[in-house]
C-alpha cells in the first residue's frame, strides 16, 4: 500500500503547494483511491508534479462536507468522469464557521454542484464498498470532541447550531500486508474514531497505520485546557498498537506537543509526503 499526500498546509515536495485542506492518494494491488480532493484544483496539479495519474484512480471518498476537502472534486470528476464518488448524503448540507460578532457566520460546506455529478454515490452509514475498503461512520462517542468544533455551525432554518459531524466518515482499507484508517480532520475525535473501529470492526483488525488530521489548530494561539486536552490525546493514543500520520488541521504546535509524547509513533505528512506499507 502506498499513500500520497497531495495538498495540505505546510509545504513539503519540491514544487507542489501547499493550501489549507487535504487530499490523499491511497495505491493498492486492486485499487487507485482519493481520499478528498483539497481546496482546489491544486491538488490535481500536485498530483501530476508527483507523478499519479488521478485518472487512474476508480474509487474517491468525501471525508466530510466541507470546502477544504472537498473543492477540488469537480476538477477532478472532469478530469475523471468514471470514479464512484462515495460520501455521506448528510454532506450536502449547510455548514458554517462562525467567525466572531463582526464577521459572522462564513460558508464552509461543499459547492453544491457536487451534488449531481452522475458518479456521487450518496450513503447513509457505514457501507462496505468490497472486501478491501470500506467507510464507517460515528454511532457513539467516548471522549470530548475536540474543543476547536465549538465555532463550527449547521444551519437549520433561520438559526445556527452546533455540527454533529453526522456527515463524517472514515476510510478502512485492508489489503495484503498493510492496513490503514484514513480521516479526514476527525471532527468526531481521533479518540472516538478508534473506538468505533475497534467495535465495529474488532481489536484485532486495528491498522498498521492511522492518517488524519486531529483537529486541534487554533489561529489565537493556545492556553492551558488546548494543551492539557493535546496531552491527553497523545497518551491515550498511545494505547492503540498502531503508528499515527497527522497533518492539516492538527497545527504545528500541537504536533509537537504531542510529537513529545508519543516519540516515533507519531510523524507529520506534509504535501507530498509518501506512505509506504509492505
Amino acid at each position: 500500500m502506498r499513500i500520497v499526500n497531495l495538498i495540505e498546509n505546510t509545504p513539503g515536495a519540491e514544487g507542489c503547494v501547499p493550501a489549507h485542506g487535504l487530499a490523499f492518494y491511497v495505491e493498492t494491488a486492486a485499487h487507485r483511491i482519493l481520499v478528498d480532493a483539497g481546496p482546489s484544483d491544486e491538488t490535481l496539479r500536485n498530483a501530476e508534479r508527483l507523478g499519479v495519474d488521478l485518472r487512474m484512480v476508480d474509487v474517491a471518498i468525501l471525508s466530510h462536507g466541507h470546502y477544504d476537502h472537498s473543492g477540488g472534486l469537480l476538477a477532478f470528476a472532469e478530469l475523471n468522469p468514471t470514479a464512484a464518488i462515495y460520501m455521506q448524503r448528510s454532506a450536502g448540507g449547510e455548514y458554517y464557521a462562525f467567525d466572531g460578532p463582526e464577521k459572522g457566520y462564513r460558508y464552509i460546506g461543499i459547492e453544491k454542484s457536487i451534488l449531481s455529478l452522475r458518479q456521487v454515490r450518496l450513503l447513509d452509514g457505514d457501507t462496505r464498498i468490497d472486501d478491501e475498503i470500506a467507510v464507517f461512520t460515528m454511532e457513539r462517542r467516548n471522549h470530548p470532541l475536540p474543543s476547536t468544533n465549538k465555532r463550527i455551525m449547521k444551519k437549520e432554518g433561520e438559526g445556527y447550531v452546533q455540527d454533529d459531524f453526522v456527515h463524517e466518515q472514515s476510510l478502512y482499507v485492508r489489503c495484503a500486508g498493510a492496513s490503514a484508517v484514513i480521516s479526514g480532520c476527525a471532527h468526531s475525535g481521533v479518540l472516538n474514531i478508534l473506538d468505533e473501529f475497534v467495535r465495529k470492526f474488532g481489536r484485532e483488525n486495528l491498522p498498521q497505520v492511522v492518517v488524519s488530521g486531529f483537529h486541534l489548530m487554533r489561529k489565537t494561539g493556545y492556553d492551558g485546557t488546548d494543551i492539557r486536552e493535546q496531552e491527553e490525546i497523545a497518551r491515550r493514543l498511545m494505547d492503540y498498537p498502531c503508528r499515527f500520520y497527522t497533518c492539516h488541521c492538527t497545527g504545528v504546535e500541537p504536533f509537537a506537543r504531542m510529537k513529545e509524547i508519543m516519540g516515533e509513533r507519531l510523524e507529520y505528512i506534509h504535501t507530498g509526503g509518501k506512505i509506504d506499507e509492505r
